[in-house]
């Protein structure tokens, strides 16, 4: 399978990973669309939210429950938007959950680099 996700999941392809427990690892987005972005994805392959069995979503979930707060703190985040692309929409071919901070400004674009916002949340489970 040519699935990008797997490939960062095995750690094939390198990535910036906040968390990681035995079903998900949580990453930061490689184009983030604004600073903080991160991705939950399943390191097995599930297409997309229409083949999550019921104990991936719950984990899915309350891995973001866990974390989403977490983000806010750290980045100083006055919200949280979770988004799930699914068709068209969805580029990459294996679920993932979007975690997008929300910062209160008209501009919601990233202005940092990944590497200044991942210094903030590297070990924030830690």
């Amino acid at each position: 399978m040519d699935c990008i996700f797997c490939k960062i999941a095995n750690g094939k392809i390198p990535s910036k990973k906040i968390f990681e427990d035995d079903l998900v690892m949580v990453i930061m987005d490689a184009n983030p669309s604004v600073d903080g972005h991160t991705l939950i994805i399943p390191k097995k392959h599930y297409t997309d939210y229409q083949e999550l069995n019921n104990e991936m979503t719950t984990h899915i979930f309350n891995v973001a429950k866990k974390i989403g707060p977490k983000i806010m703190e750290k980045l100083d985040a006055k919200s949280l938007t979770l988004l799930i692309n699914y068709g068209q929409a969805q580029q990459v071919k294996h679920f993932h959950l979007h975690l997008l901070p929300d910062f209160g400004t008209r501009d919601s674009s990233a202005t940092k680099t990944n590497d200044e916002i991942y210094a903030k949340l590297k070990g924030l489970m830690d």
